[in-house]
């Protein structure tokens, strides 16, 4: 009686988990739609369109990607929470989503509860930048200042929520000094403030900051990833001077939760062939940014990882969005 109880259980079990098997094995059936938050031209729009047509080639149905702008990502994020959990819905997530979660307190949805990740994508390093003519040379000259003159820098960001913002803010909370946030409504206008004067530093990402630096129109600092810029090899990370400190631009794949972990999988597989593939690798490079190939657990022990760091230094900053 054992073996055929065991037989039956077995049984029961392939019954249920074959439609899963089936479903990702003919999947994608139709055109699958990628949800990005942040318009035509930028970062995640570019990387989004670089995937979309390698899963297009790949998986051999159209992957389109859907600009769905506003709110730091959230009407893009809670279209995608929205949607049939069925593949044929993905959102491209970002570090923005992860400061979002605790800037945001009347969110319709949780970012970790409501969606599913899939794959990472790419990672952007960002550096802190001065006008020349300021008096720190030095990462460390320059937090001494900060120590020396509370509230009399003024770090430009891109806005409230922003990574460059967060990191900005993790400088304060982690070397104890207090700079002063000084928003703005993109890169152009923070940029000119620096060159002029009237702000005194500005965190942005390496590519958009390159052409200053090598030019010798501004002096750049320190990176603000775990490891030096491959552009800016001699330039080192803010964690050689304050240990633990990390803080990056990223973008990866989510979908909706309740996705069946198979088709999860095979789109996970697919993406990271993408990232593998060296013409796509190169085109990363031309981004400034470097792959972030993970597997769904990993980009989701990676989604919690972040979004707890940033809450902490959301509530250590003060700082709300609504």
């Amino acid at each position: 009686m054992r073996p055929r109880r065991r037989e039956l259980v077995l049984a029961m079990v392939a019954v249920a988990i074959l439609p899963t098997f089936a479903l990702a094995l003919d999947y994608p059936v139709r055109a699958v739609r990628i949800i990005e938050g942040f318009g035509v031209g930028g970062t995640p729009d570019l990387i989004s369109r670089l995937i979309a047509q390698w899963l297009t080639q790949r998986l051999g149905q159209p992957f389109v990607v859907d600009n769905r702008t506003g709110a730091s990502g959230n009407i893009a994020t809670e279209a995608v929470v929205k949607a049939a959990p069925d593949g044929y819905t993905l959102l491209t997530c970002l570090s923005a989503n992860a400061i979002n979660a605790s800037l945001y307190h009347n969110l319709s949805f949780s970012f970790l509860g409501d969606i599913v990740p899939v794959a990472g994508l790419i990672r952007l390093p960002m550096v802190l930048l001065v006008n020349p003519a300021f008096p720190a040379k030095t990462f460390p000259q320059f937090i001494a200042y900060a120590k020396a003159n509370p509230n009399k820098i003024n770090i430009a960001s891109p806005g409230i929520g922003t990574p460059m913002y967060v990191a900005g803010e993790l400088i304060n909370l982690m070397a104890g000094v207090k700079m002063v946030d000084v928003p703005y409504r993109g890169p152009a206008g923070a940029f000119t403030d620096l060159l002029a004067g009237r702000v005194q530093a500005f965190i942005i990402t390496v590519p958009a900051a390159i052409g200053f630096i090598r030019s010798g129109k501004l002096r750049a600092l320190a990176v603000t990833g775990a490891v030096r810029a491959k552009v800016l090899s001699d330039v080192p990370t803010i964690g050689e001077f304050l240990p633990g400190f990390e803080a990056t631009a990223w973008d990866g794949t989510c979908a909706p939760k309740g996705t069946s972990p198979a088709i999860v999988d095979k789109l996970n597989a697919a993406i990271n062939a993408g990232l593998a593939d060296q013409e796509i690798k190169a085109k990363i490079k031309d981004l400034g940014g470097e792959t972030m190939v993970m597997t769904p657990a990993q980009f989701g022990k990676f989604l919690a990882d972040e979004t707890a760091k940033w809450a902490r230094v959301v509530k250590f900053s003060g700082a709300k969005a609504d």
